[in-house]
C-alpha cells in the first residue's frame, strides 16, 4: 500500500502529530516491537553523558512541547 501525505502544505507541528500517531499505532501491541541492536549502546552513552552533567532527561510530555515550539 502506498500512503501519499502533503507534505509540502503540512505544517512542522502537522507532520510531528502525524509521525505521533503512527508511532503511538505502532506501539499498541509492542509484544512484536523489537529495539534496533543500537538502542541500547546509545541509551549507555546518554546515561553516561546525563552522569557528566553534559546532557540532561526530560520528561516526554515537556519534550514533545519543546519540539512543537521549535517547529513554528
Amino acid at each position: 500500500m502506498t500512503i501519499t501525505l502533503p507534505l509540502k502544505r503540512m505544517s512542522k507541528a502537522d507532520k510531528l502529530r502525524t509521525m505521533e500517531a503512527i508511532w503511538v499505532d505502532l506501539t499498541v501491541d509492542d509484544r512484536d516491537f523489537k529495539s534496533p541492536g543500537w538502542h541500547a549502546a546509545a541509551l549507555a552513552e546518554t546515561e553516561q553523558l546525563v552522569k557528566q552533567g553534559k546532557a540532561r532527561f526530560l520528561d516526554w510530555e515537556d519534550a514533545k512541547e519543546m519540539i512543537r515550539r521549535k517547529a513554528r
